[in-house]
């Protein structure tokens, strides 16, 4: 299962790249095994990721703004999802993570 990340490198707003770089940076840190998705210069996985984003995720106006985590095509949610699970400590649930998706365990 690969935990992917779908970002926008070109975005004009901060806030858009405080939340990347906060759910990038703690998967980093916390060794977590993910890919990085650039939705800005792949057409084919922006629209990938606008269709596989639940209903009731969406909008009421425009489209998603990154980030938006999935495991593999499991939708897990957006920035504000990661950041209750991580205030809750939740993060592997949230993730759906088994012990093996870290870079310590698979490193072995």
């Amino acid at each position: 299962m690969v935990i992917r990340v779908y970002i926008a490198s070109s975005s004009g707003s901060l806030a858009v790249k405080k939340h990347q770089q906060a759910v990038v940076g703690f998967l980093e840190a916390n060794r977590i095994n993910f890919q990085e998705v650039d939705i800005t210069m792949q057409e084919e996985q922006r629209l990938w990721m606008y269709r596989n984003i639940p209903k009731d995720k969406q909008p009421e106006r425009g489209n998603p703004l990154p980030p938006q985590i999935f495991n593999e095509d499991h939708y897990c949610g957006d920035y504000e999802d990661f950041f209750q699970s991580k205030e809750n400590n939740t993060v592997s649930e949230f993730l759906r993570l088994t012990c093996h998706q870290t870079k310590t365990d698979s490193a072995s």
